[in-house]
């Protein structure tokens, strides 16, 4: 059978295996697997899933992954996000649209030292939405801001994502965290602005917040130590050369331990909770990460991924056509796939793509990543939304869909500025490493 019918085969039954519940993860490594024995032989083929099962998964800087999950589980469960909440609100709460922007800035900051989304969504809301409820915030506005501020954990640093991706592409993770920070404050920035000025024109949508004196608000300052320690101690020993990404984990997660054992929150439910947690999501991870892979053995000895590039090279259309076309078809994923899955299947193919056709792969890294954010908040999947409505059941689903428009709207005019001035993410690491 010609190589490349039975990589659409392949890609066909992968797809089946998907709808009918089978996890990505083994759905990637059977056809992989398969499709390889079957273009190069049985030994070949079971040669591939152990380099890819063991020789990938005993890299030094795997062990990054599940440490920096650990490192967000025991953040989200302490009380460091109700620190954070409370500071931001005394500074920002006053503004047209404040408890919103607070929401915003809440979840970045509390990404800055978890990495995950829906733990973003699932902290800051509780706190959030009763405010904005009291103060008789549109609800749109209040649940579209939260869902859509969420999505900031995923790119600023340290994103488990940025890790998946620099080790599934062999990409610096150091590299790729450091070239996080401006496009996640910027990003973050855009997100503010809109609400800002939305509340501008109308003033019902996000009426001002409560009132504190200076001295409040100055007094509230202490409450960000944790956070900014953590963060300077974990990105700034990074970007200084002090240690590496994986020695950064280490220290993150040690860190983040003796900083809540001190403030006296550290408890063992929370603690055997948070083990557990990154646990089953480091194994989830890896298996993903494995089963792209091997897939991608597969793909690339049946010619597909070859053929794709050269097909893609004759078209002699602009390189940006390309990548528009690409933010084309992320946005259809992101409707039917979950993250993981949206991300390691589609790697294979446009990786290769886009570094033949002369982008940097740290770029590349920040720009799937806003995609990824982009399809956490767009129906039917959006599992931010989702996450969302289980926290505000009286409002919506179709509201709170309506109340991300805007801010996917938002992100995509990020991603074009992004495209337009590469610089933004790059500079910090040219900066840092030449």
């Amino acid at each position: 059978m010609d190589p490349t019918t039975v990589a659409i085969l392949g890609i066909v039954i992968m797809l089946g295996l998907i709808a009918f519940g089978v996890p990505i993860a083994f759905s990637m490594a059977i056809v992989g697997a398969g499709g390889y024995w079957i273009l190069v032989g049985f030994k070949p083929a079971m040669t591939q899933v152990y380099i890819n099962s063991y020789q990938k998964g005993s890299e030094l800087v795997f062990i990054a992954l599940p440490l920096f999950i650990l490192m967000g589980q025991l953040v989200y469960h302490s009380r460091i996000a109700v620190d954070l909440y409370d500071c931001v609100q005394k500074w920002f709460g006053r503004l047209p649209g404040g408890l919103a922007i607070t929401s915003v800035a809440g979840c970045a900051g509390f990404g800055a030292v978890t990495g995950s989304s829906v733990a973003a969504v699932a902290t800051i809301a509780p706190m959030s939405m009763p405010e904005m409820r009291r103060y008789k915030y549109d609800s749109r506005l209040a649940t579209g801001s939260l869902a859509s501020a969420g999505t900031l954990a995923m790119l600023i640093p340290p994103s488990v994502i940025l890790v998946a991706y620099g080790i599934w592409t062999e990409t610096s993770i150091g590299h790729l965290f450091i070239a996080g920070v401006i496009p996640g404050i910027v990003l973050a920035s855009m997100y503010a602005l809109y609400i800002w000025g939305r509340c501008l024109i109308n003033p019902e949508m996000g009426p001002i917040g409560p009132k504190y004196s200076w001295s409040e608000k100055f007094g509230s300052l202490y409450k960000l130590a944790p956070i900014i320690a953590i963060f300077t101690i974990v990105l700034g020993g990074i970007y200084a050369g002090i240690f590496t990404p994986t020695e950064a984990a280490g220290i993150g997660v040690s860190g983040v331990f003796l900083v809540t054992l001190v403030m006296g929150r550290v408890t063992w439910e929370g603690t055997k909770a948070a083990l557990l947690d990154a646990g089953r999501t480091s194994a989830m991870i890896f298996a993903i990460i494995v089963g792209g892979h091997i897939i991608g053995a597969f793909l690339n000895v049946s010619g597909v991924t070859p053929g794709l590039i050269n097909w893609v090279s004759e078209l002699g259309v602009n390189k940006y056509v390309v990548i528009a076309i690409f933010v084309v078809i992320y946005l259809i994923l992101g409707a039917i796939l979950d993250v993981w899955g949206m991300l390691i299947l589609t790697l294979p193919f446009v990786f290769p793509v886009v570094t033949e056709l002369g982008f940097d792969p740290v770029w590349f890294g920040i720009f799937i990543v806003i995609m990824v954010e982009i399809a956490l908040i767009t129906p039917p999947i959006g599992i931010n939304v989702y996450v969302m409505h289980n926290l505000a059941p009286d409002v919506p689903l179709g509201e709170i869909f309506k109340g991300v428009a805007p801010f996917v709207v938002v992100s995509l005019i990020f991603v074009v500025l992004l495209t337009a001035f590469p610089e933004m993410a790059l500079f910090l690491v040219e900066l840092a490493f030449g």
